[in-house]
């Protein structure tokens, strides 16, 4: 099938790097191995941060032009319709036009309604969001937290979060180049963590972990933290207390250096304030690294408890310190979880068997729309 692809938050080829981005390109790439032509449709942000009524309509109207642009310029037409992540914030103000204009299928993948957004400064967003599902003919909630809150049960179709798993780098090798790259000691175990620098959930993050570490300063470790961002001085502030030589900032890092670390490390740890569910905790246990991460949002959906990492109570910052410190005492629990985490995420979150899935899931709704049945 030729498929229009849309990310009204955040575009596969956008230039700032994220989970989003991430999780959008790994989507499209999952089609084109099942044989699906992808296209980008728009570029369009939808998200409207401050609840801006005017700023809302105006996307709005933007979005019914671009719309009629798609709907009068395809040649060949799409044959389905894939909009990826859609929430009250980040409306998709141009498929729902589309697919009911060319009789397509229309298909959402974590998408997440929040009914405390009704009547409020985001009202014409939430309820294009209740129209854009009310269309839909399948629905990945991706997100199994977001599941519960989608308004009909009968379009939803079950998708795992997945990566590609990654070749795993020599690990030898990589201590060795991160060893020399950041001044890092052989005594002391390696504590990885990745995230974006801003204001939010991703700063209360970074300072529950500083916090946590805070305690362990009688214990041998240093923390290696990948990633850059407008509150990067809030983070280091938050780490400014901890005891000298044990932090190392290296900036956001590509691909192929991030996946270098995570396989030099020995062990992630990643508080997860409101994670959605976490590319980098999927990334990290791909390649063999035991996590320490919050309960939270739908990270216990990807992380086994027990099995591929530890998970510990939401926020509380002596849990997290509690389930680090018994890692950083036990190296043989730490193997051990780290083999358990490359099993669990090939046997579970693998890219071909998603690929294979979602590819399930297209042709399938594909059928139900022909049948005029969405959902069934």
């Amino acid at each position: 099938m030729r498929v229009a692809f849309y990310a009204p938050m955040k575009a596969p080829d956008h230039p700032v790097p994220s989970g989003d981005r991430n999780m959008a390109r790994l989507l499209w790439r999952a089609m084109e191995r099942s044989g699906h032509e992808v296209v980008l449709a728009s570029r369009l942000r939808g998200r409207v941060p401050d609840g801006d009524a005017a700023e809302q309509a105006r996307r709005a109207k933007l979005g019914a032009r671009i719309a009629e642009r798609i709907v009068a310029g395809a040649s060949p037409p799409p044959d389905l319709w894939f909009t990826y992540h859609l929430y009250y914030k980040a409306p998709d103000w141009i498929g729902p036009r589309v697919a009911r204009t060319l009789d397509i299928p229309y298909v959402v993948a974590e998408a997440s309604v929040a009914p405390k957004r009704a009547g409020g400064p985001w009202d014409m967003s939430y309820r294009a969001v209740l129209d854009a599902l009310a269309q839909a003919d399948a629905v990945i909630p991706l997100n199994p937290r977001n599941a519960a809150c989608l308004p009909d049960s009968a379009k939803l179709r079950d998708l795992p979060p997945f990566v590609e798993i990654p070749d795993s780098p020599d690990r030898a090798s990589a201590r060795a180049h991160w060893r020399a790259t950041a001044g890092l000691p052989d005594n002391a175990p390696w504590i990885i963590a990745a995230g974006m620098m801003r204001a939010g959930d991703k700063l209360a993050s970074y300072r529950l972990l500083a916090e946590a570490l805070g305690r362990l300063a009688d214990l041998e470790w240093v923390v290696l933290l990948a990633g850059d961002g407008p509150a990067r001085s809030a983070v280091e502030e938050a780490f400014a207390a901890l005891p000298s030589g044990r932090v190392r900032f290296l900036g956001a890092l590509p691909p192929e250096a991030l996946h270098g670390l995570f396989s030099a490390g020995d062990l992630y740890v990643w508080p997860a304030v409101n994670e959605a569910y976490g590319m980098a905790l999927l990334e990290a246990q791909a390649l063999g690294l035991p996590v320490v991460a919050g309960r939270e949002g739908g990270v216990p959906a990807v992380v086994a408890d027990g099995v591929s990492g530890l998970l510990t109570a939401p926020r509380d910052d002596d849990a997290l310190s509690a389930a680090i410190a018994q890692l950083l005492e036990d190296s043989g629990r730490r193997r051990a979880l780290g083999q358990g985490a490359a099993r669990y995420l090939r046997q579970s979150h693998g890219f071909a068997a998603a690929a294979e899935g979602l590819d399930c899931i297209l042709r399938g709704a594909a059928a139900d729309h022909r049948r005029g049945r969405p959902g069934a």
